[in-house]
């Protein structure tokens, strides 16, 4: 149980200001505080699914993936659970990813994880996880951008070894691998005050130079 910093459980603190105007709920009975409560999260839920019903969080966000208030313009999600081609997975990730939008090229990946065969889901993990990494980074979080990296890299190489697999649908998994360790150095020099730009600091999933959507 939470407690204040008195160390008064949380629930005591809350009936204490049961009759608080500013809570909009004054002079209610336990019973119809509860029934409140209760539509109130129904009433999140209901805004928080997506169009086929699942739960989702509806809060718009930024193009790093922060939460927006609500009524707020963001940048539009992707949307979950496409089956996409491996071709279609790189492609749709690399433009997002040029576009400075790692945190939405890492749902792509996540797609790809979830849908994909069960031979390449490290792979695809692996991908996300780097993406969420360059998120981080690109957000500030130095220590965090730096784990997600190099434990990204980590299940990249882990694939390629297990497999002998070194340029699944066209990917260079060595570039990235290389990618990741030197970006992890640089945010953890940088620190959290200087965050590194997403779009400049993008991986090129096919290697330099290499055209999109080619293999």
């Amino acid at each position: 149980m939470s407690s204040t910093s008195s160390g008064r459980p949380a629930d005591e603190r809350n009936e204490d200001h049961r009759d608080d105007p500013g809570t909009g709920r004054e002079g209610l009975s336990r019973t119809d505080r509860d029934r409140d409560r209760a539509q109130d999260r129904d009433r999140a839920q209901d805004r928080d699914r997506d169009h086929e019903g699942r739960a989702r969080n509806a809060r718009p966000r930024d193009g790093l993936g922060r939460p927006l208030p609500y009524g707020a313009e963001g940048v539009p999600r992707q949307p979950e659970g496409v089956v996409r081609t491996p071709d279609e997975t790189v492609a749709e990730a690399q433009a997002l990813l040029d576009a400075g939008r790692p945190f939405h090229a890492h749902e792509v990946f996540e797609d790809a994880w979830k849908s994909g065969p069960g031979s390449e889901r490290i792979l695809w993990r692996g991908l996300a996880q780097l993406a969420v990494g360059l998120t981080h980074a690109a957000r500030g979080n130095a220590t965090g951008g730096a784990r997600l990296l190099r434990r990204g890299a980590g299940a990249v190489r882990e694939w390629v070894a297990e497999t002998g697999v070194r340029r699944p649908h066209g990917m260079d998994t060595a570039g990235l691998v290389a990618w990741a360790r030197d970006l992890a150095e640089l945010v953890e020099s940088r620190g959290a005050a200087r965050p590194v730009d997403a779009a400049e600091h993008a991986p090129r999933l096919r290697g330099e130079g290499a055209a999109p959507g080619s293999a």
